[in-house]
């Protein structure tokens, strides 16, 4: 799937401000949002001076991602469902935003209801994650 810089970069953030709802950043997710930025094709400096920062920095504001495609924005929250569980605990605030981030960009209650579910049940060491399967269009950056 060929996605623009902007939806990239939407991306990251989103799943940047997922990680810190819990007011934590554990290990399993350090190294998830390691491969989701390599996949995006961002430096792995960037990544790690972004992860490190997300708990303190007051700058970033939080809203919801909005994608340009439903497809795209059904990747992120299923991305999403698989870094939230990926510390063996679906935060309430963590699944409240990705909730928030289905129901903006047009995705069912129900359909969240089912990859909730399943992604509950597929935590492993090295997930699945939609993400890689992206190649970010070079032109539009």
């Amino acid at each position: 799937m060929n996605i623009s810089a902007v939806d990239a970069s939407n991306y990251f953030k989103g799943l940047l401000l997922l990680i810190r709802k819990d007011r934590k950043v554990a290990d399993s997710e350090i190294r998830l949002m390691k491969r989701i930025g390599k996949a995006l094709g961002f430096e792995e400096e960037f990544c790690d001076q972004a992860i490190k920062g997300i708990l303190e920095n007051e700058q970033v504001r939080d809203l919801p991602p909005r994608f340009t495609t439903k497809d795209l924005a059904m990747k992120f929250v299923q991305d999403g469902l698989v870094l939230a569980h990926s510390d063996n605990e679906l935060h309430p605030a963590e699944e409240e935003w990705l909730k928030l981030v289905a129901e903006l960009n047009g995705l069912g209650v129900q359909w969240f209801s089912e990859k909730r579910q399943k992604a509950s049940k597929e935590v492993t060491p090295h997930p699945h994650l939609e993400v890689e399967q992206f190649t970010v269009d070079e032109l539009k950056r």
